[in-house]
């Protein structure tokens, strides 16, 4: 868009968030006086929302997902398409970030269109990103941004994906170039985005019977093969499991070397999936170890080695029975992905990495999938209370970055589950401010949240 657009946009976005910051006085937000608010979070604390490139950016026509999307049989229930179009509208939604009152953005450089080809990098690709990265700095938004986000480009895929021994070179070399030329814009770095996901969700018993379940189909794999000319494909969930899981652990050391290599002061990590693991009945105990034992333990002792922080992501908590992962309870109240309404599986989730890695950490994603907004204001009270009760227990956390910005591509389960803080219209790519962004944004514009007693 012009300028001159811009500044008509940016001023009818200040309207509509000092319009939706009147929530203050109706039922939405509890109703609270500055003197009832709790202890005040630490000096430069990270306030953010996520995105990732695959599920907002739109046209990401060289990844593996967008063929695995596009071809049948398929697990997606639809094509990402356009996404949210954020590859042409970044600058109005940094924008729109920053007036909220967040001061970081979390967000992916999609490989694919880095690097579309093996060893052809685009100079387009990484001025595009640049862009991105400048908007941030115009706005006074600091930047978190992922390296890999779950998809790859279709010819990494087609030479096996993270099961190829060189697959960590490959990464490395990925990473070297990019921070060579983008590295100066970046305020914090993180090399993968949950690559311990496939292992948590199988590595004990109880979640066979999910969609997920499904994702080792051959067939599939096979005819993606086909597609790469390689008669080889292996993507984040398709292919072998603990292989991709060993050559992600390779590859995060040799992408954060690479990293560090080229900008040694920047701050780089990695964020990985958990769940608040909680033991139900006689001989739980044994298999809530052998899932973190299998699921988290690698990633700690890989990145007290190899990394500067640590960013944990958590939306619920797993009930752990002796012969595997137990259904949600009965009666407790659930989100749209099927999952319990939890939002104090945060500080749950802190305070048991904080007994393993002594590094900082960082809530690099916490959200929930609902259509009432109403239930996210509440998750995120409650779950930013936990934050302030594990900072007042001493713990070394450094920001809280929601997930997510948008209401984007969820992956297997497409445009229905909706996470964001910004509503967006498919067709015309429109968004809406939800009163739960202007309620994120005034907790990070005071730097301090009401204190809830934890649930049971």
């Amino acid at each position: 868009m012009e300028y001159t657009e811009l500044n008509e946009w940016q001023c009818k976005r200040r309207q509509m968030l000092l319009a939706g910051g009147a929530a203050l006085t109706g039922s939405l937000w509890p109703k609270v006086s500055l003197a009832e608010l709790g202890e005040e979070f630490p000096h430069g604390f990270l306030w953010g929302a996520a995105t990732a490139g695959h599920q907002v950016e739109g046209g990401n026509i060289n990844s593996d997902s967008w063929l695995l999307e596009n071809m049948q049989p398929t697990l997606f229930d639809e094509p990402s398409g356009d996404a949210c179009d954020h590859y042409n509208r970044f600058d109005q939604d940094i924008s729109m970030l920053s007036d909220l009152g967040l001061n970081t953005f979390r967000f992916s450089i999609e490989w694919s269109r880095v690097e579309p080809e093996a060893g052809q990098f685009s100079r387009a690709q990484i001025d595009h990103y640049r862009r991105v990265l400048e908007s941030c700095q115009r706005y006074g938004v600091r930047s978190m941004v992922t390296f890999n986000h779950f998809t790859t480009p279709r010819w990494f895929a087609g030479l096996g994906g993270w099961e190829n021994p060189e697959s960590s070179w490959l990464f490395a070399r990925y990473c070297d170039w990019v921070t060579r030329h983008l590295g100066e814009w970046m305020n914090y770095a993180t090399t993968l985005n949950e690559p311990n996901l496939t292992q948590l969700l199988f590595c004990i018993p109880g979640y066979e019977l999910t969609k997920l379940g499904t994702i080792k189909d051959q067939e599939i794999i096979r005819k993606a093969g086909t597609r790469v000319g390689t008669g080889r494909f292996s993507s984040w969930i398709f292919g072998d499991l603990e292989q991709v899981h060993q050559g992600l652990l390779q590859a995060h050391q040799a992408g954060y070397e690479a990293i560090k290599a080229v900008r040694p002061e920047l701050p780089v990590g990695v964020s990985i999936a958990m769940e608040d693991d909680q033991p139900v009945g006689p001989g739980a105990m044994a298999m809530l170890e052998r899932k973190r034992r299998l699921s988290y333990l690698p990633w700690f002792e890989m990145v007290q080695k190899h990394g500067d922080f640590l960013g944990v992501q958590a939306y619920s908590r797993a009930r752990i029975g002796a012969r595997g992962r137990l259904p949600p309870q009965a009666g407790y109240p659930l989100t749209d992905m099927g999952y319990e309404f939890y939002p104090e599986a945060v500080e749950g989730v802190i305070r048991y990495t904080h007994g393993h890695v002594k590094i900082p950490l960082y809530v690099t994603e916490n959200g929930v999938a609902t259509m009432d907004d109403t239930r996210r204001v509440d998750y995120i009270r409650r779950a930013v209370s936990g934050v302030a009760r594990c900072l007042a227990a001493g713990i070394d956390v450094r920001g809280y970055i929601h997930w997510s910005l948008l209401d984007n591509f969820e992956w297997l389960d497409g445009y229905r589950p909706h996470f964001g803080l910004v509503a967006v219209d498919h067709r015309t790519f429109q968004r809406h401010i939800k009163p739960s962004a202007t309620y994120l944004g005034e907790i990070a514009r005071q730097n301090r949240v009401l204190v809830v007693p934890r649930s049971a």
